[in-house]
């Protein structure tokens, strides 16, 4: 069905990657997801505003997905509260359905309420979709969106798309607190 081509391309996108599945440092988690914040912000100014009301703001500055047929992703962030980062975490699913492809992203989690946030620091992983609900911000509502206009518990921006990945599947997200050194 797919060719040789295909194959190899997964294989160098993934082994190309390697370091995302590397042991990394707190400080090498922070200094990637400045980066990724400071592309989030210049992109999206409603992802400036909803930060000044944010309860926490957890940033996964590089995730990388795969599959075809069957797929997986990874990556890992970090969690933020006034600036400051009090915790790490890493996100991973493993997806079946109609897929096929690569791609590369980062997102950014931003708690509105102090409910929301606890319930990530309480859960002992956290599957999106099971408790408080997501609004991921497309481009256009992420013009107009302000603290006053935002309603939901969690909004989700992504960042820095890179790769292309097709199909439709089963995804679970999970996300668990870890301990880098």
């Amino acid at each position: 069905m797919f060719g040789k081509r295909f194959y190899l391309l997964v294989v160098i996108f993934i082994f190309g990657h390697q370091a995302a599945w590397a042991e990394k440092t707190a400080a090498e988690i922070d200094a990637e997801a400045d980066v990724a914040l400071e592309k989030l912000y210049a992109s999206a100014p409603g992802a400036v505003e909803l930060s000044k009301g944010a309860k926490g703001i957890l940033i996964f500055p590089h995730v990388w997905k795969a599959g075809l047929v069957l797929g997986g992703k990874f990556g890992k962030g970090v969690l933020r509260e006034n600036g400051k980062s009090v915790a790490y975490y890493n996100t991973a699913a493993g997806s079946y359905g109609l897929q096929a492809g690569v791609q590369a992203y980062g997102f950014a989690l931003f708690f509105m309420t102090d409910e929301s946030l606890e319930y990530l620091k309480k859960s002992k992983g956290w599957e999106i979709g099971v408790g408080p609900s997501i609004v991921v911000v497309d481009k256009g509502a992420a013009r107009s969106l302000t603290t006053s206009t935002a309603q939901e518990p969690i909004y989700a921006f992504f960042v820095d798309q890179k790769g292309l990945m097709a199909g439709i599947g089963i995804e679970g997200s999970k996300i668990t607190q870890i301990n880098p050194k």
